[in-house]
């Protein structure tokens, strides 16, 4: 790879590769040491085609989830078994692998800039700016640079827009699956919420069980089926649907109630 090759985005790749390398060495032991992460699913990474992939999840934190994918893709790749054991896997990063993030969310700080440039696609939300709730039209460059990026490799998706649980998903999701036509692969993750602060880049706790379940891509009629039927299909893959209501991870109860407590205090 050349000094000077570029992605479709304008980011230099050598200088991105490095920066993987390095965030992936600063969190490692994030998932491996502090805390314990279990996978499924590997195996289905390494069947998956090298690009128009689309990944959709729930959310808890807004940049330890999407880390702990890199690391857990990249080492699927490299052929470790539902494991991120040997950080070896690194060396050789997947760099045509992207995720969707808030433009606001990866312009606030010099952090938060050299993980946009590690894969972000920022985009400005249309139900929520500065913290209030606004309601805006899509921008269409938004969706066509989800588009160049899915024709150029993987794109990571949190279809809710928020790291609240339970919430209901974007509409846009189930459009962009209607346009692009992607493999649609949904992946479920637990136990973030109860380990990281809200933002993910600090560990609020540690001896915790994280876990990242990627599972079989999905069945989408992409002609014929309606937004609705797509949406709730990923609504019931990601394990967000209201019926998961009245099965809910003891993890996830945990970490609502550690949220209430807050709130009361605060008030």
């Amino acid at each position: 790879m050349g000094l000077f090759k570029r992605n479709p985005f304008g980011h230099n790749l050598f200088l991105k590769k490095w920066l993987i390398r390095i965030l992936a060495i600063i969190t490692h032991q994030r998932y491996k040491s502090f805390n314990k992460l279990e996978i499924e699913g590997s195996n289905i990474i390494r069947a998956l085609p090298d690009k128009n992939v689309l990944f959709v999840s729930n959310h808890q934190t807004y940049f330890a989830d999407v880390v702990a994918m890199f690391h857990v893709f990249n080492a699927s790749l490299s052929g470790r078994e539902d494991s991120i054991k040997n950080i070896g896997y690194i060396w050789k990063p997947k760099l045509n692998m992207y995720y969707v993030a808030a433009a606001e969310t990866m312009k606030k700080s010099l952090l938060t800039k050299v993980l946009a440039y590690a894969g972000s696609i920022s985009i400005d939300r249309t139900w929520r700016a500065d913290g209030k709730e606004v309601n805006r039209q899509v921008k269409m460059s938004d969706i066509s640079n989800i588009g160049t990026a899915l024709n150029d490799g993987w794109v990571i998706t949190f279809p809710q827009g928020t790291t609240k649980p339970w919430r209901p998903l974007r509409k846009g999701t189930a459009f962009i699956i209607k346009k692009y036509k992607p493999v649609v692969v949904p992946v479920v993750i637990d136990g973030f919420r109860r380990s990281f602060d809200k933002k993910g880049l600090r560990v609020k706790k540690k001896g915790i069980l994280q876990s990242i379940v990627i599972k079989e891509p999905l069945d989408i009629d992409y002609e014929n089926e309606a937004v609705d039927s797509i949406m709730e299909k990923l609504e019931y893959a990601i394990e967000q649907h209201p019926s998961f209501l009245k099965v809910i991870p003891q993890s996830e109860l945990l970490a609502l109630e550690e949220e209430n407590k807050k709130r009361k205090w605060r008030t």
